[in-house]
């Protein structure tokens, strides 16, 4: 025998349609918005630690190059080594976003391991065997590539950042920042490191001691002076 159906009453679909009612009307106040923008930060953060591990991948392979044509700069490839060990040892997740402290060491290690790789990538033109050599060629392309990922790479994690912090600071985000997502924290932005502030300087000349350069300083002539003529042979008229 077959089971009657059971109806909703009616004080049960004033309750669904209810429901369903809040739920659209939450949608559109904006309640999934800070989770949403939480999630593309955190995407843009994972590329950032691809790109750089990528760049770390890389430096072993570029300093045993330079170091079969340059063995003599011992200092730069030690630099290079050294620093992608300390940047390779600043443990990184997900919550260092919003750590000021844990994300600064990361950013200041990252920033010195590019300091001293642009020194290193320099010593090529001192060496023209090594700037001709097909591997050394090869990583350079790379690394420069890699760089560029990089450089984007932190531009988007930065854009994705300063929506989810402005979210949180305005109407109507703010609003579930201080009630449902009351946990959630503002995401750490990457600043310009100092030496992209300035324009780099390279120099191969070797200082004289007591730090003047070795090369005398060209003389600027007087303003009204006469330009200085080659010097007369000797027994010459003077005019």
């Amino acid at each position: 025998m077959t089971q009657p159906r059971s109806r909703l009453t009616p004080k049960q679909m004033a309750l669904l349609a209810a429901a369903a009612a809040a739920s659209t009307t939450l949608a559109g106040c904006g309640v999934n918005t800070i989770p949403t923008k939480a999630e593309q930060a955190k995407a843009q953060w994972a590329d950032v630690q691809t790109q750089y591990q990528r760049r770390s991948d890389l430096i072993p392979n570029l300093v045993a190059t330079v170091q079969g044509y340059a063995a003599q700069e011992r200092g730069v490839l030690v630099d290079v080594t050294n620093a992608r060990a300390k940047a390779t040892q600043v443990q990184v997740n997900a919550s260092t976003i919003t750590d000021p402290a844990a994300f600064q060491a990361y950013q200041q290690a990252q920033d010195k391991l590019s300091g001293v790789l642009g020194r290193l990538m320099v010593i090529n033109e001192k060496y023209p065997e090594l700037k001709s050599n097909e591997n050394f060629l090869a990583l350079q392309s790379q690394l420069e590539g890699t760089e560029n990922r990089i450089s984007v790479a932190r531009r988007d994690y930065n854009e994705a950042v300063r929506s989810f912090n402005t979210e949180l600071r305005t109407f109507p985000g703010v609003v579930w920042a201080k009630t449902v997502y009351a946990s959630e924290k503002p995401m750490n932005l990457f600043a310009a490191s100092e030496t992209a502030q300035s324009a780099p300087a390279v120099n191969f000349n070797i200082a004289a001691p007591g730090g003047a350069s070795s090369a005398a300083p060209a003389r600027t002539p007087t303003a009204g002076a006469p330009a200085a003529s080659p010097s007369a042979a000797p027994g010459a008229p003077a005019k």
